[in-house]
């Protein structure tokens, strides 16, 4: 039985579990590698990322880099890990950094692979009306998401569940998978196996990905929905302004509307799909704080459109 020493790659919120599993592990954690500090909110304030805040809190040296590249190169050779390991760190992995860990790098990854290799593989998942997901511990080569598989575990996805919601039971039950992993690699008991199965990809979503097209059936919109949130967010066009669309529901004990009409039903804000209506619950008007749908239904001027397009 033998301890590792590892630096760990991870930028967002759902790297933060992992990172912490593994400093209560056996493992000793030399280093964190995350991406720099960006503008966050309305003022722009250069903001760390969760893995920076958390590794702070763990007294762990920090280097931020948004490339690997240069000095963060030389700074991580310089440590000899024995394993590098990535969560969502952001950035590609190349040589001769790929090479250099004595056991190479793993990498967490929130999708039963090869299914949805890429940047959003839990939004993907939620859109496609997957009935199931999970986590993949695999080998890093250089060809996208693609190298040898040490363990994944498999979770269903909730009827109402958001992307939200299943990233963050993902990235608890998947930093428990981590740590096995690295457990079995450091014990020498790792037999890492050739992913088998047809290839998605999961490309990160843009802001026009969360365009709702009422035309489509209502499980997809709900799907579509559910799959956007919380970032880049549901929305939908209505007098010529985008309206957020926060939470919803199908609603199917309701009579059928046409695709993109708004009404109100018994004080239940509807709109159309090509079979039943979707129910909205919060919303987002552009300028207002988000608010009830049937409350900024009824504030709205008499003679506005009633129909998204």
């Amino acid at each position: 039985m033998s301890d590792l020493e590892i630096v760990f790659a991870g930028s967002p919120s759902a790297a933060v579990p992992s990172l912490q599993a593994l400093t209560a592990s056996r493992h000793d954690v030399l280093a964190v590698l995350t991406r720099e500090d960006s503008p966050q909110g309305r003022k722009r304030t250069l903001t760390p990322t969760a893995v920076a805040e958390a590794a702070d809190a763990l007294a762990l040296p920090i280097i931020k880099a948004n490339r690997l590249a240069g000095a963060a190169t030389e700074q991580l050779t310089a440590l000899q890990p024995d394993l590098g390991v990535i969560v969502a760190y952001g950035g590609l992995v190349r040589e001769p950094l790929l090479s250099m860990p004595r056991l190479g790098w793993i990498n967490l990854h929130f999708s039963l692979l090869p299914r949805w290799r890429g940047a959003a593989p839990v939004q993907r998942a939620i859109i496609a009306g997957d009935e199931t997901t999970g986590a993949s511990v695999f080998q890093l080569v250089p060809e996208l998401d693609a190298g040898d598989l040490y363990g994944h575990l498999r979770q269903p996805i909730g009827a109402h569940e958001t992307a939200g919601h299943l990233l963050d039971s993902l990235s608890l039950s998947g930093a428990e998978l981590l740590v096995q992993v690295i457990d079995a690699i450091a014990d020498g008991d790792a037999r890492p196996e050739p992913q088998v199965g047809e290839v998605t990809l999961a490309p990160k979503l843009t802001l026009d990905d969360g365009r709702i097209d009422w035309a489509q059936p209502a499980i997809a919109v709900d799907s579509l929905i559910r799959g956007v949130t919380p970032e880049p967010g549901a929305f939908t066009m209505l007098d010529d302004q985008r309206l957020k669309v926060l939470q919803a529901t199908i609603a199917r004990d309701r009579a059928p509307l046409a695709p993109g009409a708004f009404a109100l039903d018994g004080g239940v804000l509807l709109v159309g799909t090509a079979s039943d209506p979707i129910e909205l619950t919060t919303v987002h008007p552009a300028g207002k704080k988000p608010m009830g749908a049937t409350d900024w239904w009824r504030g709205r001027p008499t003679g506005a459109a009633a129909v998204a397009s």
